[in-house]
């Protein structure tokens, strides 16, 4: 019992807060860590531009090269090959993140961010822009796992949902620039490498931003960095919640001390708390991308097109609406997931969706099926939009926010590399295949097939998802020791 009040009353808890309500910090109170989230998040901006970039970028492509136009799969590898190599980045990131920290391992993804849009930009053959595509999308899978691991570790409990949703509405800002972009690039000579080419410019800045900013202060005092920790956290919280949050980081320090934990792949299978939370975070990452996502914001000129709008400006323009409605209803995700909480907003979000997802392989199947009318169209049209607005606030945030608080300290970027690796493994799967499974079977029974994932979703978020708002990395952890050893065992083997 007394272990369980000493727990409970940890800083930045529920009950610490409720009984020092003047140590909580409001979400736009300190201007050093909106700094912070704002130079993190542009990594989040370039994912979200580099990812979205090439919807219309691709119908530009395929006129100035034929041997795109006339091969579905060409165009498949095109868009695909940025989210193979966003695979290698997120694994490799997340090993980076732990042994260089979260600061090296952004300036490495600006890098990569730089350098693949510079080869595609000057590409004079279809195969260096897939080239090109591969680094890019190495940044993108670095930037995936560390911009919300150096969020959480920089953001106090009370406001550590909505500080790393901004990361997320930073990939939905790119994705609308992207858009805006394309759309305003229709005219301009080079068209195509203009838009890929764009991305390097906040590459750059991240790069420069990131000289002045700190490594977190978590990573830094397990590193043993403590002057240096401190002097981070000194900006963050002030005294005395400071010597409290100090004292938790100590603690886990001797901790680690004594059990001397050395990290390896495999304990994410063997050790069943780590399974157990591995099982959710990879979960909802998977089911993120399999619930239709990266199609619809991949293809969405494509699908667009499909459902009778021809031109690619048109395409273009009615794409740049549903990535608005994406960037727009973020920002609803970032105030409701303190509040309303993480599994609520994704349960909600994944019922939109699949209500959405009716609408939309309903209105396609009929027009694959002799009944192509412009009202079907626009019905078609209303589906995306519909999807993208319960998407955006739940699941677009949701995954991102509870890998970046599920799993202890030693395996914070092992574990978020993974299941950020988990979710470009699916995104690639959706994207190589899109095309091909709609020639195959046709674009309303493809949507078919998704809204079944996205009841599966729904089923998946009940049974095996927990509510993470306001709570410590500490407590936590504590839900997992429960889950697997009982609620009337005080077990702690894994702290955070």
């Amino acid at each position: 019992m007394v272990a369980e009040m000493g727990m409970s009353m940890r800083a930045g808890s529920s009950s610490y807060l409720e009984m020092h309500p003047e140590r909580k910090i409001a979400l736009f109170q300190n201007p050093y860590i909106i700094g912070i989230t704002f130079a993190a998040g542009l990594g989040g901006l370039l994912f979200g531009y580099d990812t979205g970039v090439v919807s219309g970028a691709l119908l530009y492509i395929k006129e100035d090269f034929e041997v795109v136009k006339n091969s579905s799969f060409l165009q498949e590898v095109i868009v695909g090959m940025a989210l193979i190599g966003a695979i290698f980045g997120a694994a490799i990131g997340g090993v980076i993140n732990d042994h260089l920290g979260r600061k090296s391992a952004t300036i490495i993804a600006d890098i990569c961010f730089g350098a693949g849009s510079v080869v595609m930009a000057t590409a004079p053959n279809p195969y260096v822009i897939i080239a090109g595509r591969f680094l890019v999308g190495l940044g993108v899978g670095a930037a995936s796992v560390t911009a919300p691991v150096y969020i959480a570790e920089v953001s106090p409990s009370e406001i550590r949902g909505g500080l790393v949703s901004a990361n997320t509405l930073m990939i939905t800002a790119g994705q609308f620039v992207s858009y805006v972009v394309n759309f305003g690039l229709t005219r301009v000579p080079g068209t195509w490498r203009w838009m890929l080419g764009v991305a390097s410019l906040p590459a750059v800045l991240q790069f420069v931003l990131m000289a002045f900013l700190p490594e977190s202060p978590r990573w830094l005092y397990m590193k043993n960095r403590k002057e240096e920790a401190v002097g981070v956290l000194s900006k963050i919280y002030s005294s005395p919640r400071l010597e409290d949050e100090i004292a938790i980081l100590e603690e886990l320090l001797e901790q680690e001390r004594k059990s001397e934990v050395k990290v390896k792949y495999s304990d994410i299978f063997k050790k069943k708390e780590i399974r157990c939370a591995f099982i959710c975070g990879g979960g909802l990452q998977a089911f993120q991308q399999f619930s239709a996502i990266s199609i619809i914001m991949y293809y969405s000129p494509i699908i667009i097109q499909m459902a009778g709008f021809r031109s690619n400006q048109s395409a273009l323009f009615l794409s740049l609406i549903v990535s608005g409605m994406n960037a727009a209803a973020t920002i609803l995700g970032i105030y409701l997931i303190d509040i309303a909480g993480r599994k609520v907003l994704a349960l909600a979000s994944l019922s939109g969706m699949t209500i959405s997802l009716v609408v939309l392989s309903t209105s396609c199947y009929l027009m694959g099926h002799g009944n192509a009318t412009q009202t079907l169209g626009w019905i078609a049209i209303l589906g995306l939009v519909l999807y993208i607005l319960f998407y955006a606030p739940g699941m677009g945030p949701v995954p991102w926010t509870v890998n970046s608080e599920i799993y202890p300290q030693e395996y914070r970027g092992l574990c978020g590399g993974m299941s950020a690796t988990v979710n470009w493994i699916c995104s690639v799967i959706m994207s190589t295949s899109f095309l091909s499974v709609v020639d195959a079977i046709g674009l309303g029974e493809s949507f078919m097939i998704l809204l079944g994932v996205s009841v599966i979703a729904v089923v998946f978020v009940i049974f095996c998802m927990p509510e993470t708002k306001g709570l410590t990395f500490e407590e936590v952890a504590n839900i997992w020791n429960e889950r697997v050893h009982g609620k009337d065992k005080n077990v702690q083997k894994t702290q955070l």
